[in-house]
């Protein structure tokens, strides 16, 4: 069964991004320390993400003038970008662009991923949105020592601890992972 994480980085009061949708808070915390992101990687078998997320991806990893580094970060599993716009694929990319609701799209996404699960990259809406179809299975949360005074929230829905079961909760360097089961609902 295809298991949907929404593995992410947050600021202390729940923030994904600023309000220009940059994630330079982040990189500007120490991460020594931090989990090794490759094994989970490798059980994944397709990526999720928002625009906003893919444009910011593409431009501080320089990935359209230099392709061959998609193959370092996604390997050739497919990326699905939510979004209504026309935006760029790096040379060699497998990236499927979705302009529509996530329903539409969710058994095609499982089958993409195989045996392997499907990692919900970002944003906050986009991980919402696989919430509202039930078919979100667990949050992880990397908690960065930093705030922001607005930008684009965690999880832009009203969820009560009925639908969260903590798993886990772990020190890495600087960051607090929170490692929560999502429950379907009932």
């Amino acid at each position: 069964m295809t298991r949907i994480v929404y593995y992410t980085a947050a600021t202390l009061n729940g923030f994904l991004a600023d309000q220009q949708h940059s994630l330079d808070w982040l990189f500007a915390v120490d991460d020594s320390g931090a989990p090794d992101i490759a094994a989970f990687m490798d059980s994944m078998g397709v990526f999720v993400e928002g625009s906003s997320t893919y444009e910011w991806v593409l431009r501080a990893e320089n990935l359209l003038a230099e392709p061959q580094k998609w193959q370092q970060f996604y390997g050739t599993k497919p990326t699905y970008v939510f979004t209504s716009r026309t935006l760029p694929v790096p040379e060699g990319a497998d990236v499927r662009f979705i302009d529509g609701p996530l329903s539409e799209v969710l058994a095609e996404i499982k089958t993409a991923a195989g045996d392997l699960g499907v990692w919900v990259v970002g944003g906050g809406d986009l991980a919402g949105q696989f919430l509202d179809c039930d078919a979100l299975d667990e949050l992880v949360i990397s908690v960065a020592p930093a705030t922001l005074t607005a930008g684009a929230p965690l999880l832009p829905r009203n969820v009560g601890a009925d639908r969260l079961t903590l798993r886990s909760a772990s020190q890495y360097g600087q960051f607090a992972m929170l490692h929560y089961d999502v429950r379907a609902i009932a």
